[in-house]
């Protein structure tokens, strides 16, 4: 196993010139990866130690990428249970190399089918504040992510359903060392998590304390769970047993109970979708389409920038991508949401002409003082209101690539830190419903990301798989973090492409993401200079912590390399 065959120190990679080659004060502590990792054949990049080295254990063992991914996300529901895990949802790009194609699958929750547009509404007609929402059964959704898994590993996985399974169950029974990561999370939340028997059950000690960093945590009921599911399969899930503790935990919430009944879990159901691509530079960018904004976003970042040159990073490159940002994210909420429920002009948003319009708004030396969205080409044009859906940093992300060049990019969620701070049978489940906007309509125009029944609440995650000019596979990434997973994987990859980075660089670079007119630029040494740099521009500028979770794999004429975010704890494994 060559773990660390190119080391690239942080005081190596990070003593470049001025405006961020430091990465933030959270990155220092070392719970990353600060190195490239090489490798021959295969390789994970995953959020945990433990689910890296499960995953890279399968494909050791002969599956392939498919069942690295199943391995992999199992073992992060039980040891990142913040972030992911069978009360979620998951987004999957993936590469078969055998038949050179790629394609997408949508494993996004969905709204329950009693489920209206003023859910989040008080009987005043003002929107609840978001935890008001969050926490309890109202926001859950229904879960997704193991029928992605399923549906996915029937199709293309190697191993069998039960050997994929069993890495997560033997943890959870043996028990593991809650993280430094996981510890910190818990105590920031511990109000929150105390509100039901269950969850504070299982997060606090014996003495009601939050659990510290070292403890041994077990899980028998997820390892229950799991054995069920082992033997019968995702029936057991949607309409057995565990279909009907699902719908008592949601339907029972104290205070805030929810809508969903065993009819939303039956009726559910994975939907492939053909991939968003756009092309930059002479790279074909593919990811996610609607529900998820994330790749027709990327998309729109990438296409204003393909008309300026962005060869160098210097504080007018990323001014640049700021305004571009700002630019895509006026048409984002405006435009996108479940395109099975709403007519979008998805093929006019990315419209190089349209693009090229855009990138004319851009004045290259001062920040626009106001953004609106645009009018892309659109034989269906319709008015509608802009998004007010807030979308909060729990997610993570596994990139893979196995021997016989399969690629999966995985983005996974249960929305909200701890989701709904509901727990079922040793899972929490997802609080998803938040990422609808919570006003329905404004001034008498609807928002298309509104809430409507059976409907997939819009996503900012962004799996990504980039081919080279040479139509090869070239990187493998994404990243959590909220609707910040469009900045940060944009970012990464005008770093590796434009500013020829390595991957473990690209990682470490520290972030500026603009969304709504605000740049958020990651606190660092030298990040003054840039913050001084782009408020000299009228930039408005908030200095702060950016917790991404980038995972990236890079196909190279040797082999692989690939690099997890330092800001994090995740691990990259290959042979």
């Amino acid at each position: 196993m060559k773990v660390v065959a190119k080391v690239l120190c942080v005081l190596g990679v990070l003593s470049g010139p001025a405006f961020g080659q430091d990465v933030s004060p959270e990155a220092a502590t070392g719970r990353g990866q600060t190195f490239a990792v090489e490798a021959q054949k295969f390789m994970v990049a995953v959020a945990n130690p433990l689910a890296s080295k499960a995953g890279y254990k399968a494909l050791q063992d002969g599956g392939n990428a498919i069942d690295a991914m199943v391995v992999a996300q199992m073992v992060l529901g039980l040891v990142e249970p913040q972030s992911s895990g069978l009360g979620g949802g998951a987004f999957l790009v993936y590469h078969n190399a055998k038949l050179g194609k790629i394609t997408t699958y949508d494993g996004r929750e969905k709204a329950p089918g009693h489920a209206t547009p003023d859910l989040f509404l008080k009987p005043d007609g003002t929107p609840l504040k978001f935890f008001k929402a969050v926490v309890g059964g109202r926001a859950v959704g229904v879960p997704g992510t193991l029928m992605l898994m399923y549906k996915t590993h029937l199709r293309y996985g190697k191993l069998s359903w039960k050997r994929v399974l069993a890495p997560a169950i033997a943890l959870a029974e043996s028990g593991f060392s809650v993280s430094p990561r996981l510890s910190k999370l818990i105590s920031n939340d511990k109000d929150r998590l105390a509100t039901y028997p269950d969850t504070k059950a299982y997060f606090f000690d014996a003495s009601g304390q939050p659990l510290v960093a070292g403890h041994v945590l077990k899980n028998p009921q997820y390892a229950q769970t799991l054995r069920l599911i082992a033997a019968q399969g995702p029936a057991v899930f949607y309409q057995g047993e565990i279909a009907t503790d699902i719908v008592k935990a949601v339907q029972g919430a104290k205070n805030n109970p929810g809508l969903l009944n065993l009819n939303d879990l039956k009726s559910y159901t994975v939907v492939e979708r053909p991939p968003v691509c756009v092309l930059y530079r002479t790279y074909r960018v593919c990811g996610m389409g609607p529900p998820s904004s994330g790749a027709l976003t990327v998309g729109q970042i990438l296409g204003i920038l393909e008309n300026f040159d962005m060869s160098k990073r210097t504080p007018k490159t990323i001014h640049l991508m700021t305004e571009a940002s700002r630019l895509a994210f006026a048409d984002r909420g405006r435009y996108m949401a479940d395109s099975d429920f709403v007519d979008l002009p998805a093929t006019g948003l990315l419209d190089v002409q349209y693009l090229k319009d855009r990138a004319a708004l851009i004045d290259p030396s001062t920040a626009a003082l106001n953004v609106q969205s645009g009018t892309p080409p659109w034989a269906e044009a319709k008015e509608q209101a802009m998004d007010n859906a807030i979308e909060f940093p729990s997610t993570s992300h596994l990139s893979i690539v196995d021997g016989d060049g399969n690629a999966v990019s995985l983005t996974t969620t249960i929305e909200n830190g701890f989701g709904s701070r509901v727990m079922a049978r040793g899972f929490l489940l997802n609080n998803e419903l938040t990422d609808f906007s919570f006003v329905p309509e404004v001034n008498g125009l609807p928002v298309a990301n509104r809430l409507q029944a059976g409907k997939r609440p819009r996503s900012s995650m962004s799996p990504t798989i980039v081919y080279g000019p040479d139509g090869k596979l070239k990187f493998v990434l994404g990243s959590p973090g909220g609707s910040r997973i469009i900045g940060y994987v944009a970012k990464t990859l005008v770093a590796v492409i434009d500013w020829k980075m390595n991957v473990a660089e690209a990682l470490a670079l520290p972030h500026f993401v603009d969304r709504f007119g605000k740049v958020d630029l990651e606190s660092g040494p030298d990040q003054q200079d840039l913050a001084t740099a782009l408020r000299s521009m009228g930039h408005t500028v908030n200095v702060r912590d950016l917790n991404s979770g980038l995972h990236i794999i890079a196909v190279q004429p040797h082999g692989l390399v690939g690099a997890a975010d330092p800001r994090r704890e995740g691990l990259v494994l290959g042979d």
